[in-house]
């Protein structure tokens, strides 16, 4: 598995307009695009950040996955995502390791990208996102 970067920290919020007066009006980062993934129930907001960017994840539904996480945990940081050369081999590569994998077999997300969850209880509690970009 070749990761290449840290694609993005994705951000749980109530609310992504408002959270934008912190990260644009506080930090001075740059919306790039947002996207709404109804598939996921998920409204999304990029920030870049240098190479990297700040994802923040707003719920479209009660019975999302967003929504949930913020019922049981509040605003913040809710995934890491690292970018991988092949997604397909690095699930595959983890699997034979004994990774619990939330996706065995990549999805669409935002932006077009191939993505893909790890279980947190075998990544010291972090949720960890692969994400693959399609030319």
């Amino acid at each position: 598995m070749k990761i290449l970067k840290i694609d993005h920290v994705g951000v749980a919020v109530k609310d992504a307009d408002a959270a934008l007066k912190l990260f644009e009006g506080l930090l001075g980062l740059k919306v790039r695009g947002s996207e709404t993934v109804p598939e996921q129930k998920v409204r999304t907001v990029f920030l870049p950040v240098g190479e990297t960017e700040v994802e923040l994840l707003e719920a479209t539904a009660p019975d999302s996955p967003i929504a949930r996480f913020l019922e049981k945990r509040g605003e913040g940081v809710q995934h890491i995502a690292f970018r991988v050369e092949n997604i397909e081999e690095a699930l595959a590569e983890l699997e034979a390791k004994g990774v619990t994998l939330i996706d065995r077999k990549p999805r669409i997300g935002a932006g077009g990208k191939k993505i893909a969850f790890l279980h947190p209880r075998d990544t010291l509690g972090v949720l960890v996102e692969l994400s693959e970009h399609i030319a």
